[in-house]
């Protein structure tokens, strides 16, 4: 293109972050600033902050930026504004940021409020997240999905059970239908409990099929507290739907769960088929989204 407008360099940007490239949307971005001499709108400022909220450390550097240049051009912090600011600083792990935003926001709506609430159960602030969520609630906002995954991690990582069970119960009640994630939620505080038996009931009454995350969930809670015998109703239907390729951190847990029940045999048969298909460890996964 032999003519750049911030519209072209904005789309660029959106391209890349919206495809999961966060770090050549930022490339594109310091690029259309240093080359360009273009100054970024309102659309490229949002863009821009949604990648810095994946890249951490980096990341956060960047949207500081970001937000330095708002404040020193006078920008209004309207509610999309303010909500992706929040969310960046959530992501990023600076709360303080985070929660000063959300206060100075005029108007907040219910992205803005769970993006807070997501942001403090992920980063470990979980009485932090159950006072917004309450706050919220006061405040007469509708919580959505999202806003339940934050809050039911939450009290997976304080171990709320009863309450826990209080805003499973209300999701419905506030005219949604629980998500998968939603169950799996409760299978990892039931299981993290100790309580088996009821992680077990979650995942039989579930109106979904499980997925390896939920299945993952309750087999860890069965190592942890050395309950093989539960483990072994499922296992080998586990077995059936992981993928060699991307699931090798259950393969490691099956292993390890046949070793914990003496089952020896089938442990080697477990790491031998790991090694024959270069099965390889992954990074366990979170029931709170990043997006």
């Amino acid at each position: 293109m032999p003519l750049r407008d911030v519209a072209s360099w904005s789309a660029m940007i959106t391209a890349y972050v919206n495809s999961g490239n966060q770090e050549c949307g930022l490339s594109v971005f310091r690029d259309m600033v240093m080359d360009g001499g273009l100054k970024p709108d309102q659309v490229t400022a949002g863009s821009v902050l949604s990648g810095c909220a994946h890249l951490g450390h980096l990341g956060l550097l960047v949207g500081k930026s970001v937000h330095g240049f708002m404040v020193k051009n006078g920008w209004e912090l309207n509610v999309e504004i303010g909500t992706v600011l929040v969310d960046m600083y959530a992501k990023c792990g600076f709360l303080k940021g985070a929660a000063g935003v959300f206060e100075l926001m005029q108007e907040r709506n219910v992205m803005s409020w769970t993006a807070l609430i997501c942001g403090s159960a992920q980063h470990g602030y979980s009485k932090a997240a159950l006072s917004l969520f309450e706050m919220m609630q006061k405040a007469g906002v509708r919580p959505n999905e999202l806003t339940f995954t934050g809050i039911l991690s939450a009290c997976v990582h304080t171990g709320l059970v009863e309450q826990g069970q209080k805003y499973f119960k209300l999701i419905e009640e506030s005219g949604l239908e629980p998500q998968i994630h939603h169950y799996g939620c409760m299978v990892d505080l039931y299981g993290k409990a100790g309580l088996l038996e009821e992680a077990y009931e979650v995942i039989k009454n579930m109106r979904f099929e499980p997925n390896v995350v939920v299945w993952s969930a309750f087999l860890c809670a069965c190592k942890e507290h050395k309950q093989f015998e539960m483990a072994e109703r499922v296992v080998e239907q586990v077995m059936k739907m992981v993928k060699p390729d991307n699931d090798g951190g259950v393969y490691s847990l099956i292993s390890d769960l046949y070793a914990l029940g003496g089952k020896w045999d089938d442990a080697e048969r477990v790491r031998n088929l790991m090694v024959n298909q270069n099965v390889r460890k992954v990074r366990g996964s979170s029931f709170v989204r990043s997006g």
